[in-house]
């Protein structure tokens, strides 16, 4: 990327938006014939990830994941659809958002909500240090909702890294 993000055009949350799909085999299921968790966590990380390379056009790093709620458990045989955007910008982070669904493997039609997730993404320069990326430009109310509770959530992020920064200066765990 030859621009810096003090010049480069806003964009919108629709230039990061990914949609995934994985079908559960038996080796992504326990014996309950339950997707493992395990699994549909790497899925996550990589739906997330390619929204926000699109975002920052260019490499990114896994920062943090949080807020994972398992709602409904994806059994095997299911279809599993992912649907990731970029929901807020920093300087060099961006707030993913994913949501996962099972849908019921041979119809399209019994889609459900299994869980949803918030990750946190890097961009990267060359020589792998974090680099600017270009400001979000929400486009609809959705995104603009999105983008507030986002803020809210970094801020949040930043205030527990702060207190266990602290906690482990003070030698405790």
């Amino acid at each position: 990327m030859t621009e810096t993000a003090a010049n480069a055009e806003p964009q919108t949350p629709e230039t990061s938006r990914v949609e995934m799909t994985q079908l559960v085999l038996p080796g992504d299921a326990n014996a309950r014939g339950n997707a493992f968790g395990g699994k549909i966590m790497a899925w996550i990380d990589i739906a997330a990830a390619i929204a926000a390379g699109r975002y920052a056009r260019g490499p990114v790093v896994t920062a943090s994941v949080d807020d994972v709620h398992f709602i409904r458990p994806i059994r095997q045989g299911d279809v599993v659809v992912l649907k990731a955007q970029v929901n807020y910008v920093g300087r060099s982070s961006m707030e993913v958002g994913v949501r996962v669904e099972g849908e019921k493997w041979g119809n399209g039609l019994d889609r459900y909500h299994a869980l949803s997730a918030y990750t946190t993404f890097v961009a990267l320069d060359p020589g792998g240090r974090p680099r600017p990326v270009a400001p979000l430009a929400p486009a609809t109310p959705e995104d603009e909702r999105r983008c507030e509770d986002g803020a809210r959530r970094m801020e949040e992020r930043k205030n527990r890294r702060r207190l266990k920064a602290e906690r482990l200066e003070q030698g405790g765990g």
